[in-house]
């Protein structure tokens, strides 16, 4: 199958190499040119992991987004969510009817990469998708070398427009075959892990994060206290989900650390072992601040305000962040508010949803 891979992070790089050894044709786009020189030269990624490393061909690594997508049947976007209208509207003139577009994770992104794209002037019938992770636990380690530590082996996915559902899963499923139907768009951003693991552990660790050069908030950073808010905002996720009527499984956090019932097994302990989110974290400027809170914790903290759900874990830590970047977070860009969805009663949300806009 021919697949567009968009963006130039961790998880991309991991997709293009593991995709193309898996026996696609794979065109990897970076907007940086510059920064893709050495997999476009060399016209290979080096894939590290349980196996061990080795050289990974890539079809076509490339900065033009049209050569990208041109007869892609799947573009995957595994790039961070404040990435995703820029990358909508580079991509809007370039879609074609019967692609199918996959988020992994989306923050709802579904929903407004596809009101982005209409709204830049495209008209092309495209399914969109979103799971709850990356499909890979993954860090470069250096311009065209990737280390996965490991891959998901459930991902539940949500549809946009509800509509496509079957074709958009058959598609995904070429590719991830772990790929699961969970209902449309708001039941995969309601999957989505990132608003809830990462926000607790940002704020109650902020001041190690500001103060050692080095820190890892997976390892020291994930103590009882740490675990039991994070377990309490799950819960609160969880009753978001129920309230707009979508049932089990909801992949719950604590599986993450306690069996191998969570989206990666048994992924925990391997993650802190492989010793690669040792990292310095800019308490500002990191994707656990910039997308998984103010976008993604947002909208949950809004979905429970549209929902009527009690979700007091999920605006505390939200005005928390909110007073050390020094704005009102309440009110973002993902918020059911800003979004315009606030005021349609559910059967309407359902529907649009379900039918596209």
């Amino acid at each position: 199958m021919k697949i567009a891979i968009l963006g130039g992070g961790h998880g991309c790089y991991a997709a293009a190499a593991d995709l193309s050894e898996a026996g696609h044709e794979v065109r990897l786009w970076r907007r940086d040119a510059d920064a893709l020189a050495a997999v476009r030269q060399a016209g290979a990624i080096t894939l590290k992991d349980a196996r061990g490393s080795r050289e990974v061909p890539i079809a076509l690594a490339t900065a033009d987004i049209a050569e990208a997508l041109r007869g892609a049947a799947l573009i995957v976007i595994p790039t961070p969510a404040i990435a995703q209208q820029d990358i909508a509207r580079a991509m809007a003139p370039h879609l074609v009817d019967g692609q199918v577009v996959f988020l992994p994770p989306g923050t709802f992104g579904s929903f407004v990469m596809a009101r982005a794209v209409k709204e830049a002037g495209s008209r092309a019938d495209v399914a969109w998708a979103e799971t709850g992770t990356l499909p890979y636990l993954a860090r470069k380690h250096g311009e065209r070398e990737v280390n996965v530590t490991i891959r998901a082996i459930r991902l539940p996915t949500g549809v946009y427009p509800a509509r496509k559902e079957a074709q958009a899963l058959e598609v995904i499923r070429q590719a991830y075959p772990s790929v699961h139907g969970c209902g449309d768009a708001l039941s995969g951003a309601l999957m989505n892990a990132g608003p809830v693991i990462h926000p607790p552990l940002m704020v109650m660790n902020a001041a190690p994060l500001q103060h050692f050069e080095r820190w890892d908030i997976h390892n020291e950073g994930t103590q009882r206290a740490v675990r039991d808010v994070t377990d309490r905002l799950d819960q609160e996720r969880i009753a978001v989900r129920e309230a707009f009527g979508q049932g089990a499984p909801h992949y719950p956090l604590a599986d993450h650390y306690n069996n191998d019932r969570w989206m990666y097994g048994d992924a925990h302990k391997q993650l802190v072992k492989s010793g690669d989110w040792r990292e310095n974290i800019d308490l500002y400027a990191h994707r656990y601040i910039t997308e998984d809170t103010e976008l993604g914790l947002a909208f949950l903290a809004s979905a429970a305000r549209y929902a009527g759900v009690d979700a007091p874990i999920a605006h505390g830590l939200l005005a928390i962040v909110g007073g050390f970047l020094g704005r009102d977070l309440r009110q973002g860009p993902r918020t059911f508010e800003r979004l315009g969805l606030a005021g349609l009663d559910q059967a309407e949300l359902t529907k649009r949803l379900h039918d596209g806009e």
